[in-house]
């Protein structure tokens, strides 16, 4: 709990402290672990940065690797496991010994009443990610509840490095930073294996044979969330009057780049053409599981090229 308690540390020697964040593996990482060289990763990047399709056997390949990490995740000891014994029940129990041991953790270290808080917090993630309006609402916590109450709770699972926020923009324009909405916001796990692990049994099969129904969008969307939280971008969306939403935001090549993640074959989006028309936005991307194109100012990747983005 380095996140929660460097700060209570008697004194900080400034300018004498690097500071180095770590993650469960990413997707590249994780590639490494089931034997693909960088050589061969590096092959796929080429069919990004060219635009061209990739061909069919090798991108078969690659949604099946990525559908493993999104039910297996990023942490080494799960990782270890199923790269041994390519069990996924193994790797499940790991999971849930990990989800155990945050809300012991939430107990030993949270301060007094915050404790029943930070869980309730943490417990109500796949609840939120389930909603179609997927805006963080203190209410589905606790009723009536607002940010008073649990405001700190969230923050402080975030410090855990369990959680990631992503800020709804007031314009889809750079600055993303100053365009954040301080108290608009969704929240994502850090980890999209432990957060498989808390929903209900079976959604792991699910998602290995594509039937996931309700939370397959946000499933997909936490996965790219995580992948950008690894890459070092902070997490930005724009919604606007319920008409209008772009997943992520990311700042690329110098411009706001609306990113839009599809868990289904069609990909066409209203509220991209809408953002395109209405906002200036001079630059989409949809990330889903048909192959490489591109069509005027949008390009198409598949979803695991999140990792060259």
């Amino acid at each position: 709990m380095l996140g929660i308690h460097y700060k209570d540390a008697p004194s900080y020697p400034v300018g004498y402290i690097d500071t180095i964040e770590m993650y469960s593996l990413d997707f590249e990482e994780f590639l490494w672990a089931n034997g693909i060289l960088p050589h061969s990763i590096d092959d796929i990047r080429q069919y990004f940065v060219k635009k061209e399709k990739v061909p069919a056997a090798m991108h078969e390949k690659m949604m099946q690797l990525f559908k493993e990490y999104i039910v297996i995740g990023g942490m080494p000891r799960v990782i270890n496991e199923f790269v041994t014994t390519h069990n996924f029940a193994n790797a499940f129990k790991i999971q849930k010994s990990i989800i155990s041991d945050y809300i012991d953790d939430i107990a030993k270290y949270a301060q007094g009443n915050e404790k029943a808080k930070v869980r309730a917090c943490f417990l109500s993630i796949p609840k939120h990610l389930s909603k179609d309006y997927k805006k963080f609402q203190y209410s589905l916590v606790e009723r009536k509840e607002t940010a008073r109450k649990f405001g700190g709770s969230l923050m402080w699972l975030f410090d855990a490095g369990i959680i990631n926020f992503c800020y709804n923009l007031s314009l889809p324009e750079l600055p993303l930073e100053g365009n954040a909405k301080s108290d608009f916001f969704k929240v994502y796990m850090h980890d999209t294996g432990i957060l498989m692990a808390m929903l209900e049994e079976g959604s792991q099969e699910d998602i290995i044979d594509g039937n996931l129904g309700i939370y397959k969008g946000a499933i997909y969307e936490n996965i790219i969330a995580d992948m950008f939280g690894k890459a070092g971008k902070k997490l930005y969306y724009f919604e606007h009057n319920l008409k209008i939403e772009i997943d992520f935001f990311i700042w690329l090549n110098k411009q706001a780049t609306a990113t839009e993640v599809k868990s289904v074959d069609n990909t066409k989006s209203k509220s991209m053409a809408s953002i395109i028309e209405n906002y200036g936005v001079k630059h989409g991307i949809k990330l889903s599981a048909k192959n490489v194109g591109a069509a005027g100012i949008i390009d198409s990747y598949m979803l695991y090229m999140a990792m060259f983005l």
